[in-house]
C-alpha cells in the first residue's frame, strides 16, 4: 500500500485518480470500483477510521468509514468512486499529472476531488470531533446508483449528508430529476410505391416530436424553480425503417424529461402519453405506445434547513464566500433525501468538466473544500435539529 500522510488531500486525490474505476455498466472493459475501494479502505484504516467494505455487486464494494464518538448526532459525507469512459480523453486518463495548480485525470473533478476532500476533512478534524462522521465512498452513481441504494438499505443513517459532487464550492441544495421513456410508433410496411397501403411510422414519430415540442414550449416553460430554471425535455435517440423503398413499419424514440421538485412522475408520464394519443388519433393505421424506462427523483432541501445553515457557517469560518446554486446534474442526494437524510451538494471541481475530453481539478480548490468540510464536522454537534 502506498503510504499517504494523514489528511494529505493531494496525495489521496492523486492515488484515487491513478486507480482505474470505470463503471462496467458503462464501459465493457471497465474493471469496476474494486481497486479504488481497496485503496481507499486501506488509507482510511491507516488514518484511524473504522472501515468496512460492503460488496454491492461482485468486485464492487462500498467503502463505509466512521470516525468520532458514537451515540449522538451523525454527519455523512457521501461521494461516488466510479468514473465514466476514457476513449476520447486528450491526456493520460489515470496519470494524475499535475501542472501548476491543476491535477488531470478521469474522475479528478467528478468526483474523486470531492471524495479526497471529505476523507481528508474528517481525518483532520478527528482529534476534536464531538460527533460521528460517516464517510461513504459508493459505487455506480454514474449508472444506476446501486451503491447509495445499498447503503440506505443496509440501515446506515445520519442526521444530514453532504454529497461532495463538484459545485465549485457553492452550496447546492437542489437538482432536477429525470424520467426516461421510450416511444414506439407502429405503422404498416409496404412497397414505397404503395401509398395506399403503407403507414409511415417515421412520419408519425415526427408528429409525436412536434407534440412534445409544443408541450415544452407552451407548458414546461411555465414551470420553474428559483435555483433550477424550467422543466425541459429532449429527444435523445431515434431509429426506424428498413430501406429506401419500404414504408417504415416501426420507429423508436427515446426521450429524457428533466423534472423539477413537485412534478409527480405519474403526471409527467400522463402528459407525454397524451401527446402520443393525439397523434395516433389523427393518423389512421398508426399506433403509438409509450414505455416508462427509469425515473430518478429531483432533490430539494430548503435554504433554511439545518444542514444548509451549518455549511454556511463553515464557509464563513474558512473565509469562503457564500454562494447558493442549483446543481445541473442528478446526484445521489435525491436518494438520501428520499430516505429521510437531508442531503445537499458541496464540493470542489466543476461539473462542466465532468465526463469531458480534458478533465482536471484545481488543487487549491480541493484544499479549500477540505478546510470547509473540516469546519463543518467540528461544529456539527452544535447544530439545532
Amino acid at each position: 500500500m502506498t503510504t499517504i500522510s494523514r489528511g494529505d488531500v493531494t496525495g489521496l486525490l492523486a492515488s484515487l485518480v491513478r486507480a482505474d474505476s470505470r463503471n462496467p455498466s458503462l464501459c465493457p472493459d471497465g474493471p469496476g470500483e474494486g481497486q479504488v475501494a481497496a485503496l481507499l479502505g486501506d488509507v482510511l484504516r491507516d488514518w484511524g477510521f473504522r472501515v468496512t467494505l460492503d460488496e454491492v455487486a461482485p468486485g464492487r464494494p462500498n467503502v463505509i468509514a466512521r470516525i468520532g464518538p458514537t451515540g449522538g448526532r451523525a454527519l455523512m459525507f457521501n461521494g461516488h468512486i466510479d468514473v465514466v469512459g476514457v476513449d476520447t480523453m486528450t491526456h493520460a486518463p489515470f496519470g494524475a499529472e499535475i501542472s501548476g495548480n491543476r491535477l488531470y485525470g478521469r474522475g479528478s473533478s467528478d468526483m474523486k476531488g470531492g471524495v479526497a476532500a471529505m476523507c481528508a476533512a474528517a481525518a483532520r478534524a478527528a482529534g476534536a470531533l464531538q460527533c460521528e462522521v460517516i464517510v461513504a465512498g459508493v459505487v455506480d452513481e454514474e449508472y444506476a446508483s446501486i451503491g447509495t441504494r445499498a447503503l440506505i438499505a443496509s440501515g446506515v443513517r445520519a442526521d444530514a449528508a453532504i454529497v461532495t459532487e463538484p459545485t465549485r464550492l457553492a452550496i447546492g441544495p437542489a437538482h432536477r430529476g429525470f424520467v426516461w421513456v421510450e416511444i414506439t410508433a407502429h405503422g404498416r410496411a409496404a412497397h414505397g410505391s404503395r401509398y395506399d397501403l403503407g403507414v409511415d411510422a417515421i412520419a408519425g414519430m415526427a408528429a409525436v416530436i412536434h407534440e412534445l415540442e409544443q408541450l415544452e414550449q407552451t407548458v414546461l416553460v411555465t414551470r420553474t424553480h428559483p435555483l433550477l430554471g424550467r422543466a425541459s425535455l429532449h429527444a435523445s435517440t431515434i431509429g426506424g425503417g428498413t430501406g429506401w423503398s419500404t414504408y417504415p413499419e416501426q420507429c423508436l424514440l427515446q426521450v429524457e424529461r428533466r423534472t423539477l421538485p413537485g412534478e409527480p412522475p405519474d403526471a409527467v408520464l400522463e402528459e407525454m402519453r397524451a401527446c402520443c394519443e393525439r397523434v395516433a388519433a389523427a393518423r389512421p393505421g398508426l399506433r403509438v405506445a409509450l414505455h416508462h424506462s427509469l425515473t430518478q427523483a429531483p432533490s430539494d432541501v430548503p435554504e433554511s434547513a439545518p444542514v444548509v445553515r451549518a455549511l454556511e457557517r463553515a464557509l464563513a469560518g474558512a473565509g469562503e464566500p457564500r454562494r447558493v446554486e442549483g446543481v445541473t446534474a442528478w446526484t445521489d442526494a435525491a436518494l438520501l433525501n428520499e430516505a429521510g437524510i437531508p442531503a445537499i451538494c458541496f464540493g470542489p471541481g466543476d461539473m462542466g468538466l465532468a465526463h469531458a475530453d480534458e478533465e482536471w481539478i484545481a488543487l487549491d480548490e480541493v484544499e479549500r473544500a477540505t478546510d470547509v468540510l473540516a469546519q463543518l464536522a467540528l461544529r456539527w454537534h452544535e447544530v439545532d435539529a
